[in-house]
């Protein structure tokens, strides 16, 4: 199958009950409902313009790429994290897809008339927000030009070809120790810039729900500096 089919047959699992669940650390049981605020991301993956992934390792179409940005490095949640387009849902939103469509256009500049909604993945948890994220699955039909549209809340936008982030090369244990305790998580090191915690997990649970992971050595450790 095409990775389109992919995503939409996962879409399909989802709606019918049999996808496996994410990674309990970022259930959505873990964060109180009655307290948490209310968000959703965009996942839109698409086929590159011009520029081919680094790796040459067959592990996925070349020029298959997923949309991510890097957060400003002043903000007060997740400074200089990696992580999807998207934030809080606005009381004037309709849905969670509104919202990450919402958000998407206004941290990137994306064309949203190009972007087909698949549809909504379960609810997860970032519990040192204190969010429950709703992650909405699309397709990028006919891409746009994005950028970073404010530089107090994004450094840069970047699509990353999929193939590198699945590369085995490319792919770590991350940990981060903090007041005696020690947090980890899946990794995915390109182009000099980290993407783990919440992001990771997230990418790590997708990739293996559509059956895209190529085995790689999780005993591989970095340490993460932030």
């Amino acid at each position: 199958m095409t990775a389109l089919e992919d995503l939409v047959s996962l879409i399909t699992k989802v709606d019918l009950g049999e996808h496996p669940g994410p990674d309990p650390r970022i259930a959505a049981g873990a964060v109180d409902p009655d307290k948490a605020r209310k968000a959703a991301v965009l996942m839109l993956f698409g086929v590159l313009d011009n520029i081919p992934a680094h790796s040459q390792k067959p592990v996925a179409p070349a020029d298959l790429d997923v949309l991510l940005l890097e957060r400003a490095h002043t903000l007060d949640d997740h400074p200089g994290q990696v992580a999807f387009p998207g934030g809080s849902i606005d009381p004037g939103d309709e849905s969670p897809i509104a919202a990450a469509i919402r958000e998407a256009e206004e941290e990137t500049g994306l064309d949203s008339s190009g972007v087909q909604i698949l549809g909504v993945m379960p609810e997860l948890g970032l519990a040192r927000s204190n969010f429950v994220v709703t992650p909405v699955l699309a397709w990028w039909a006919s891409p746009s030009p994005v950028r970073v549209v404010d530089y107090a809340e994004s450094a840069q936008v970047f699509r990353v070809p999929v193939r590198d982030l699945l590369d085995p090369e490319n792919r770590f244990t991350g940990t981060l120790t903090r007041t005696g305790r020690t947090f980890s998580s899946p990794v995915f090191k390109i182009n000099g810039l980290v993407v783990w915690g919440f992001t990771g997990m997230v990418l790590n649970g997708l990739f293996d729900a559509l059956g895209w992971t190529v085995p790689w050595d999780t005993e591989r450790l970095l340490e993460i500096e932030i």
